[in-house]
């Protein structure tokens, strides 16, 4: 896949091999060996954007950030991803997001290609004008490369709503229209409902889905003991679907430590996860909250630390949401011996290989519901592009829909994505007697052959 002519991108090439290992260990070659020439294909992006980014700081002084759009990939609609401002943030790491996104859209069954884009401008101690200006400048440039039936970009870490509509204000007066060219928009000029809780009530809805499978529908979230880590979007809303569904929620964290319970029993609230939450707008550290009467007496936070390193007891599901890599092979290993069943990815690329190859093992080593049984982000957090596709639809034909009926289209989405990985996996992957099927080489095997017989029609491939 790399060329000796070209830079180390490691979060891209260790997506590029998760996804072409579970291939070639799949019957899918042997089958159709032509697909080897659509992978080579799919692994290079269509277009990738790189330009500089000036704005004016509160100070008058002048700073400089790079800003990037990787469009991978067209064939099944328009690019479609995300746009990450983090310091971060650099090629390989959008490769990595935009190769991974490309997949995940397909497996949602709506008209999106995938792409991804951003900066390294980093929007904490920043003021709103600080954020505006810069927005202002990223947009003047991006707008020349985007637009409703090309590329629609959304939201990611360091962009809310707020980051959206200062760049769909740009991109408006820029280009003298209105239209649906950003998602995770504000619900009274053309957002969608449920949007901002998508992710998170997606990974949610396709556990479910897992549980029931493997329990024989004797079991769902009602009793569960859930860790959670982040506490983004996608963690708040995970968390508050877990609690309504009868679960437990254990933990949440930030980039600087944990909040786990003290004891064993019990659950954050949701009045509790609404005051993280509340903090986390005013991009506060949830150590700050941590110290007060209300968490101290049954929370303990814990520095440095995440919620799968034996800090929290007994766990039955784990729901990665923070970033990337964020579940070490030991962490599995420790995920495993706390009596984990089930864990599903919120993040993006949430495990790393050596984790997912632990996971992997002990579901082969192990017969139904004894076994752990892992879900890979392209299909466990498709939720949230997914409502962003759905609110590409309503802006097109400038209708907008209840709650009850984006949450109805998302559950079905999540559901669709959860059969058809389980499916494809029992066709192109033997199981070990008596194991449950892999659901990360079905959702692999289902989005890549999607997404290859496109570009075949196309003519991209022969």
């Amino acid at each position: 896949m790399t060329a000796q002519n070209l830079p180390h991108e490691p979060e891209f090439e260790q997506a590029y091999k998760e996804l072409a290992s579970t291939l070639e260990n799949s019957t899918l070659f042997q089958k159709k060996p032509e697909y080897r020439k659509a992978l080579q294909v799919v692994s290079v992006p269509e277009r990738v954007v790189q330009f500089r980014v000036v704005w004016e700081d509160d100070k008058g002084n002048v700073q400089i950030n790079r800003g990037f759009r990787v469009q991978f990939n067209s064939a099944l609609g328009p690019y479609k991803g995300g746009l990450r401002f983090h310091p971060s943030v650099n090629l390989s790491i959008l490769k990595f997001l935009g190769f991974e996104q490309i997949f995940k859209n397909a497996l949602t069954g709506l008209n999106m290609g995938g792409g991804k884009g951003g900066s390294d401008f980093d929007p904490k101690g920043k003021s709103d004008n600080e954020i505006r200006r810069f927005c202002v400048s990223f947009m003047t440039e991006l707008c020349k490369h985007i637009g409703q039936d090309t590329d629609v970009p959304a939201g990611d870490i360091g962009v809310t709503g707020r980051e959206v509509g200062f760049m769909f204000g740009q991109y408006k007066k820029i280009r003298n229209q209105w239209e649906g060219v950003l998602t995770g928009k504000g619900g009274s000029w053309g957002g969608s409902l449920i949007r901002p809780e998508a992710t998170g009530y997606g990974v949610v809805y396709y556990v479910d889905h897992m549980i029931k499978y493997a329990s024989g529908g004797k079991e769902s979230f009602a009793g569960k003991r859930v860790a959670i880590s982040g506490s983004g979007n996608v963690a708040q809303y995970a968390a508050l679907k877990v609690i309504e569904l009868g679960g437990s929620v254990i933990s949440l964290s930030d980039s600087q430590g944990a909040l786990v319970l003290s004891s064993e029993e019990g659950s954050f609230t949701p009045e509790e996860i609404n005051k993280i939450a509340a903090i986390k707008v005013e991009r506060k550290q949830i150590s700050e909250l941590a110290t007060s009467s209300a968490f101290a007496s049954k929370f303990k936070y814990i520095p440095g630390a995440r919620p799968w390193t034996n800090i929290v007891g007994r766990i039955d599901v784990a729901l990665p949401s923070a970033t990337q890599n964020e579940v070490s092979g030991d962490e599995a290993k420790a995920l495993i011996d706390a009596g984990c069943k089930f864990i599903a990815e919120g993040s993006n690329m949430g495990s790393t290989q050596e984790a997912i190859d632990v996971f992997e093992a002990h579901r082969e080593a192990n017969a139904g519901a004894a076994a752990i049984w892992y879900a890979p982000g392209k299909a466990a957090n498709a939720g949230g592009v997914a409502v962003s596709g759905l609110e590409m639809a309503q802006n097109s034909a400038r209708v907008s829909w209840t709650t009850e009926e984006v949450d109805s289209r998302l559950k079905g989405i999540m559901e669709d994505c959860f059969k058809n990985g389980l499916a494809t996996a029992q066709e192109y992957v033997t199981p070990a007697a008596g194991s449950l099927p892999s659901l990360v080489a079905g959702s692999n095997i289902a989005g890549f052959t999607k997404v290859a017989e496109a570009m075949k029609d196309h003519g991209d491939w022969w």
